[in-house]
């Protein structure tokens, strides 16, 4: 009885158990929606909170790390709830629960989790009521730099401020003349930093100099990364230091701020690398060389300009300061012409608005004016403050040939847009590209000289005339100052434009010089100051440019310039008659009188038998040189006549009368002997007018190799032209070929041993049998009226400029027949393109051309050409303008729709 009496006892806790625990397995299936239902809302709570760390992170701030660890939780905890969803609904299909289950303690333990996952997950969802999810974060490790208000640096700071933003951007160099606001450019941006909510941990500003060394840069990283003393000085060698700085910076988010780098700096030596840059580091310096940028790998490069004429009026009146510009009412307008005089560079605005803040009266600003054009190194700051600033980039350049190259560039008035070419020519009259071993290779060191100047940002290129450079005026007013040794001889070059009327004085000037420059000056007021000839004992280079009113030079004006070596009077370009002082220059080794209207020169002129350069281009009025003259300059190595009139074709009167003694009568034969037995000849530019003229070229070995331009015009007798392979190769110089009023000439044929010609069916060799006019990139064929094909011009794969005109018989421009397949390079490197009244062209060219470097065509009243050899991928980098007949560009076939829109947009209708 007892025994039964205690299991009637225990039987009612049993049942309460049971009906307790029976729970997780009955309601398993509402338990599971419960559960589903809480996610979903732990989901959207989570979503939110990820939508305000989204949005205060875009503001620079950094998220708690109890957020992040809440973030994290809900992503694990999602996937605990589905693995527990998928198996608890995998068992509500089994169908196992109900009144006699299978399974049952399966069933049990299941649910015993769902119930406390869904307390776990409502527990979670209620900590995701965030007061703050992000915090500001702390700034950035950057000393502020002083600096006064700036003035025309807001469009490069903005884009400097959005390069820091790209992490595909981790280098970017600042480069541009000196005093143009670089440093004041990078200073900006390090104080960006302090008022920026950022990511970088640490900004590093370096004063990197001309001096500067590794050890120097290592230090001041050292101090900011404050490594201890005892760490750093037990770091004997620099790569031991490298190391140091390199383990501290490896950690951190940092930008490195190098200013005035002046040659390339080794940063894996210092310790800095951006190899595996997972932190998104940041390099910006600053340089004046454009060059350098691309040795420190800089992916953005940007060139800090000159401001625009109101920033720099803005800066400069700052710098003056309003008493001195209100003390008259003229003085603003004065205060914009000397703004102007500085042609927006700001440290000579800054430099002159602080020398002239006291300037009050009228008198005292004109004098400034006056100082600046004439004498800049007097104002106040100009010698310590500027000049000897920017002259680091002069001593920066590396030997004294570029030294004394950029320094003649100041011979040039201001603003002049200088041809790189007649800079070139200059130079070599000089002598300054001595080093070159012919005058070939002195054009090509030329070349690379213009190069590194503009690279250091001592030249500027002109945007509209690609083969042109110009000085920044305030540069140049620092090259004349070295010129003048620092000011101590001011007037040893002297340089005149529009200069008015001349004082007396001025020509004065003239005895001490050592170059003179004039330009758009009028000799008659030069006659009423000195009515005697100036003697100019030091006189060295002499140039005139655009004096098209001188007719003639004053008498004995040549008559006391003993050391001249240097005359151009090609701007001298009315003047008829040579003034016989010049034939007892006997030092003169450079003379051009091209563009001239002097009709003859004299046999006086072999006295000058230094003469190096003789340049006579241009000259349609000259009609006589005496023979044996040209012959009788043993020193002679330029040689140029390019474009003339021929004797012959003049009316016979006239042509009698030069007649005889005259090297330029029998259509350029008795010159090319001549120049034949010159022993230094080297570069020859001349017009040939008969077939015998052609025949001497020919079989001169020597002339083959001097020739750079040929001009063969009127050859009445000439019906085919043919080059011989070997000819071809020795004129390897020829840069330029015209072929101009050739009336009989039909074909053009390039002759080859019989080597060239195996396996060809073709009347030309194939272009890879031989590399002929290695350097000819201009050629001109105009009226030549039964010129079949240029064909030849297949082998001129260096050809820029192609000008076909009036050549009535010309179908194909390269013939079909002789065209090889697969001739890439054809024309890879033309730019220009003229074809003008060639009324029965066809073709160009059978197959598609690729014309990498196309910019202009024309084709002008060629009617009956359908096709242009154009595919889409035609001059698709560079092509600028087609022009044409509007009837002929309608009448175009295309081989598809895409292709015509593709090039209409270049089209412009001519007339």
């Amino acid at each position: 009885m007892d025994c039964l009496g205690s299991l009637l006892g225990i039987a009612p806790c049993l049942c309460d158990y049971a009906a307790k625990h029976s729970v997780y397995i009955c309601d398993l299936e509402d338990n599971l929606e419960v559960l589903r239902n809480a996610m979903v809302e732990l989901k959207n709570v989570s979503e939110d909170v990820k939508r305000r760390v989204d949005l205060e992170e875009q503001q620079q701030m950094r998220r708690r790390s109890e957020v992040d660890g809440w973030l994290q939780r809900v992503e694990e905890m999602e996937n605990e709830v589905t693995e527990i969803l998928q198996e608890g609904d995998e068992e509500i299909q089994k169908k196992c629960l109900g009144c006699c289950p299978r399974k049952c303690c399966l069933a049990y333990e299941l649910g015993k989790i769902v119930i406390k996952k869904i307390s776990e997950v409502t527990e979670q969802k209620n900590k995701g009521h965030f007061d703050a999810v992000a915090d500001r974060m702390p700034p950035a490790s950057v000393d502020e730099l002083p600096m006064e208000n700036t003035v025309g640096l807001d469009f490069m700071y903005e884009k400097v401020c959005g390069y820091l933003q790209d992490e595909q951007v981790e280098i970017i160099g600042l480069y541009g003349m000196g005093g143009v606001g670089k440093t004041t450019l990078l200073k900006k941006i390090n104080n960006y930093f302090l008022t920026t909510n950022h990511n970088f941990e640490v900004v590093i500003w370096v004063v990197v100099s001309k001096s500067a060394s590794i050890e120097k840069v290592q230090e001041i990283i050292r101090n900011k990364l404050q490594i201890p003393d005892d760490k750093w000085k037990s770091r004997s060698s620099k790569d031991d230091k490298a190391m140091e700085i390199w383990k501290v910076l490896k950690t951190k988010k940092f930008v490195l701020l190098l200013d005035d780098i002046w040659e390339r700096l080794d940063l894996l030596q210092v310790g800095v690398s951006l190899q595996d840059n997972q932190n998104k580091s940041k390099i910006i310096f600053t340089t004046r060389s454009e060059d350098l940028c691309h040795q420190m790998k800089a992916q953005k490069r940007i060139k800090v300009e000159c401001l625009a004429p109101e920033e720099a009026l803005a800066l400069f009146q700052e710098e003056v300061g309003e008493e001195a510009l209100n003390s008259h009412p003229d003085i603003p307008r004065l205060a914009k012409v000397v703004a102007e005089e500085c042609k927006g560079l700001p440290l000579a605005l800054i430099t002159i608005g602080r020398a002239l803040a006291s300037a009050k009266t009228l008198a005292r600003w004109e004098q400034a004016i006056k100082e600046l054009r004439n004498f800049p190194a007097k104002i106040s700051g100009m010698k310590d403050e500027l000049f000897h600033r920017l002259k680091f980039s002069y001593d920066s350049l590396q030997g004294d040939t570029i030294k004394s190259c950029f320094l003649y560039c100041s011979i040039f008035p201001e603003d002049c847009e200088i041809s790189s070419n007649k800079l070139i020519e200059l130079w070599i009259g000089e002598g300054f590209l001595a080093e070159a071993g012919d005058i070939y290779e002195a054009r090509v060191l030329g070349r690379e000289l213009i190069q590194v100047l503009k690279l250091a940002c001592l030249l500027e290129p002109v945007e509209t005339q690609e083969y042109c450079v110009k000085m920044h005026d305030v540069i140049r007013d620092m090259a004349l100052w070295i010129s003048s040794e620092f000011g101590s001889e001011k007037n040893k070059v002297l340089v005149y434009d529009h200069a008015g009327l001349f004082e007396v004085q001025e020509v004065a000037r003239w005895k001490e010089a050592q170059r003179l420059s004039l330009c758009n000056i009028s000799f008659e007021e030069i006659k009423e100051v000195n009515e005697t000839p100036i003697p100019c004992p030091n006189l060295q280079t002499f140039l005139i440019r655009k004096c098209k009113d001188l007719h003639e030079f004053p008498t004995g004006f040549f008559q006391f310039m003993p050391a001249m070596r240097v005359l151009d009077l090609s701007g001298a370009s009315s003047i008829t008659e040579l003034p016989v002082e010049i034939y007892k220059l006997v030092s003169l080794e450079y003379l051009k009188l091209s563009h001239t209207k002097i009709t003859k020169l004299l046999g006086d002129l072999k006295t000058l038998r230094r003469s190096r350069c003789l340049l006579l281009d241009n000259m349609y009025s000259l009609r006589k040189i005496p023979l044996q003259v040209i012959s009788s300059l043993p020193s002679l190595q330029w040689f140029s006549q390019w474009f003339s009139i021929y004797s012959e074709h003049l009316p016979s009167a006239f042509a009698e009368a030069f007649a005889g003694d005259n090297v330029l009568f029998d259509g350029g034969r008795a010159l090319l002997e001549e120049l034949e037995s010159l022993d230094h000849m080297s570069d020859i530019s001349i017009n040939l007018y008969t077939c015998l003229s052609i025949n001497i070229l020919k079989g001169s070995h020597k002339l083959q190799r001097c020739i750079r331009r040929l001009c063969l015009k009127a050859c009445k007798d000439l019906t085919s032209l043919e080059l011989s392979s070997s000819s071809l190769r020795r004129m390897k110089h020829l840069e330029s070929l015209f072929v101009k009023d050739c009336l009989q000439l039909e074909v053009v044929q390039i002759k080859v041993g019989e080597e060239g010609r195996q396996g060809s069916d073709h009347n030309f060799p194939n272009p890879s049998l031989g590399k002929w006019f290695h350097s000819l990139h201009e050629v001109c064929i105009w009226r030549c009226p039964k010129l079949l094909d240029l064909t030849w011009l297949m082998y001129a794969q260096s050809l820029e400029y192609l000008n076909v005109q009036n050549c009535e018989s010309m179908v194909e421009l390269i013939s079909s027949d002789d065209a090889f397949e697969g001739n890439l390079s054809l024309f890879s490197r033309l730019t220009s393109l003229f074809l003008i009244n060639l009324p029965r062209l066809q073709s160009i060219y059978s197959q598609t051309l690729l014309l990498p470097s196309l910019e202009t065509i024309s084709v002008i009243d060629c009617m009956m050409l359908r096709r242009l050899p154009f595919d889409s991928n035609t001059a698709a980098n560079c092509l600028k303008k087609i022009k044409g007949n509007q009837s002929w560009w309608d009448g175009l076939q295309w081989e598809d729709e895409t292709i015509r829109q593709t090039f209409t947009k270049y089209f412009s209708r001519w007339q």
